[in-house]
C-alpha cells in the first residue's frame, strides 16, 4: 500500500536546512585552523619544488585532467598514429610513472602531517592532562580546607 505524503517528509529540506545553517554557525569556515595545519601551509608554500608537485598533484586528481586527457588520445589516435599507437603506448607508461611519482609525493607529505598533527596533539593533551592534574588536586585540598572548617564549632573545637 502506497502511503501519502506526510508533512514530516515535506519538512524535511527545511529540517536539513536548519541543520545545515546550525552547523555552519559553530564550524565557521574562516575558524581559527590546527597550528600544524598552518605550520604545513607555510613550510610547503616556502619550498619551490613541493608547490610545483602540489600544483600537479591537484591538477592530476581532478576531471578537467581526465578530460584534457579524453581529447588528447582521442585526438592522438585519430590523427597522429596508426594502430596499434607505440608512441602512445609509452607516452602514457612515462605518464604513468612520472603521476605515481606524485602520489607517493602526496602520501609521504599527508603522512607527515599526519604525524605534526598528532605530535602537536600529543603535546597538547599533555599540556591539558597536566593542568587538570593540579587543578584537582587544588580542589581537593580546598574541599578538604572546607570540611575541615566546617566541622568545627565557633569556639574551634571540632563538632566530631
Amino acid at each position: 500500500m502506497i502511503e501519502a505524503a506526510t508533512p514530516e517528509a515535506d519538512a524535511l529540506p527545511d529540517d536539513v536546512d536548519v541543520a545545515a545553517h546550525q552547523l555552519r554557525l559553530h564550524f565557521p569556515l574562516n575558524a581559527k585552523r590546527h597550528p600544524a595545519v598552518v605550520q604545513e601551509k607555510r613550510r610547503r608554500a616556502t619550498n619551490f619544488q613541493l608547490r610545483i608537485a602540489d600544483a600537479i598533484t591537484a591538477f592530476a586528481g581532478s576531471m578537467p585532467f581526465v578530460y584534457v586527457h579524453i581529447a588528447l588520445f582521442a585526438c592522438w589516435m585519430i590523427f597522429l598514429e596508426s594502430r596499434p599507437w607505440p608512441t602512445l603506448t609509452l607516452t602514457v607508461s612515462l605518464e604513468a610513472i612520472f603521476l605515481s611519482t606524485f602520489v607517493m609525493i602526496g602520501q609521504n607529505r599527508q603522512a607527515a602531517f599526519q604525524q605534526a598533527k598528532a605530535d602537536h596533539d600529543f603535546n597538547e593533551q599533555e599540556l591539558e592532562l597536566k593542568v587538570n592534574t593540579q587543578l584537582t588536586r587544588e580542589i581537593h585540598r580546598l574541599t578538604t580546607d572546607l570540611h575541615r572548617r566546617t566541622q568545627q564549632s565557633p569556639t574551634g573545637k571540632s563538632y566530631e
